[in-house]
């Protein structure tokens, strides 16, 4: 992200009125915060700006500023316009419209003179976008059936893609992608301070927001993609007023029991195989619905309990989704490339300790799971030089040391450990 880049992208918002902001599907608070802080800045300078959440809005981050200004429906991306123009001395009195059947009948009274059919004109409007700006989204398919449903819109209207992930694919037709930030919000405080009209607008809500982000995709300063130039930002954001204590309160300690209970569950069903280095769990929709939990609510599952496991390379948390498929999340050691890995053999992608990608559920969850593992297994068997065990697509788990104990009560799965055994995230 050089200056020549953040004046080219500057320059495309400056010339823009009508501003569509999205982040991607499933959203995060970095996304969600990236979005909402856009339309604090840009709303501030003139801009009308419209945030579309591609999902249901997640409750845990309705304490983030501008929150309740989130929309979930995307409007058609050209109206149908019919001009009449009206011959000096000629006042519409009355308007009105019938449909019958496939057919509208639309009826102008004059109050005086008359309406010739020489004087209609039809064509389209304006478009109600003139710039749609995507943030902390690798790849225009995850923003799921937004997309999908809408590839008319994203096809007609410029794009500015802003992002983070090495594993972006340079979509749009402007790109501002900067792999060295450690989360979207860094990426956009630097860009906004270096406009002066936009640095002055940079209040506490703002900050608050960017600052969200940044400490959520770090890990609270956690995680390695954090460098002294975030800890830097944060200590500017708190300068300029941003809620630290609200954040921690809601992202870290407020957590609804249908949380917890959704934790249990996949710490219960939580698997190790020594020899691959690789640690996995798994929650199914199934548990969700028993429970009344949602599929977002395993965020922060992988990062705060799983990868604490020891003596392990990858770790790995597959979520089945409402929509039908499964997320998996993954973070890894420094001696794993993520992205790189979930890139070859899932087309998915993120940062080298951190990435994720998408399956369909196929036959079953746990035979899907299986051999995503044994997919992966073999992958790391092959880049540390070590011959290969066991067929890819045909998984076999055999517990090795720990006899399951037996189950408490209904609902309730067993944690196993797994030896040499030959079984078969983003995230972005």
């Amino acid at each position: 992200m050089n200056a020549q880049s953040l004046a080219a992208a500057t320059a495309l918002i400056g010339k823009s009125e009508r501003l569509l902001v999205i982040p991607h599907a499933n959203v995060d608070p970095d996304g969600i915060s990236s979005a909402l802080a856009c339309e604090r800045v840009w709303s501030a300078i003139g801009k009308q700006v419209t945030v579309i959440c591609p999902d249901a809005k997640p409750e845990s981050l309705k304490f983030l500023p501008g929150f309740e200004q989130l929309v979930h429906d995307l409007p058609d991306a050209e109206q149908f316009v019919i001009t009449i123009n009206l011959d000096p001395g000629t006042d519409v009195d009355t308007l009105r419209y019938t449909v019958e059947g496939q057919q509208m009948h639309i009826t102008v009274v004059p109050k005086h003179g008359k309406i010739r059919s020489g004087n209609i004109v039809l064509g389209g409007g304006d478009k109600p976008y003139d710039l749609v700006v995507i943030v902390d989204t690798a790849d225009l398919a995850l923003l799921g059936p937004l997309y999908t449903e809408h590839v008319d819109l994203f096809s007609s209207i410029p794009m500015l893609n802003v992002d983070h992930h090495i594993s972006n694919t340079n979509y749009g037709q402007m790109q501002l992608i900067d792999p060295t930030s450690s989360s979207c919000t860094e990426l956009l405080y630097q860009w906004f301070s270096s406009v002066p009209e936009w640095k002055e607008h940079l209040t506490p809500d703002v900050a608050t927001l960017l600052l969200t982000g940044l400490i959520t995709d770090t890990r609270s300063f956690q995680n390695p993609n954090t460098t002294p130039r975030s800890l830097e930002i944060a200590a500017e954001l708190l300068e300029r007023g941003g809620r630290q204590q609200d954040i921690v309160k809601n992202i870290y300690k407020t957590k609804p029991l249908s949380t917890l209970k959704i934790w249990g569950r996949a710490l219960n069903r939580t698997q190790v195989d020594r020899a691959a280095g690789i640690v996995w769990s798994s929650v199914s929709l199934e548990d969700l619905q028993e429970l009344g939990a949602d599929s977002r609510e395993t965020h922060g599952l992988l990062d705060e309990l799983l990868s604490t496991i020891p003596h392990a390379d990858v770790y790995v948390l597959f979520t089945e989704t409402e929509n039908g498929v499964i997320k998996a999340s993954v973070r890894s050691s420094a001696a794993v490339d993520s992205s790189k890995m979930t890139g070859e053999l899932f087309q998915g992608g993120g940062h080298a300790r951190a990435s994720g990608f998408r399956v369909p559920v196929g036959e079953s969850m746990q035979l899907t799971v299986l051999e995503c593992i044994q997919k992966m297994k073999a992958y790391l068997q092959q880049h540390r030089g070590a011959p290969t065990s066991g067929a890819v697509g045909t998984p076999t788990i055999v517990p090795e040391v720990i006899t399951p104990a037996p189950q408490s009560g209904p609902g309730i799965d067993v944690a196993m450990e797994l030896g040499s055994a030959t079984e078969p995230k983003g995230d972005r």
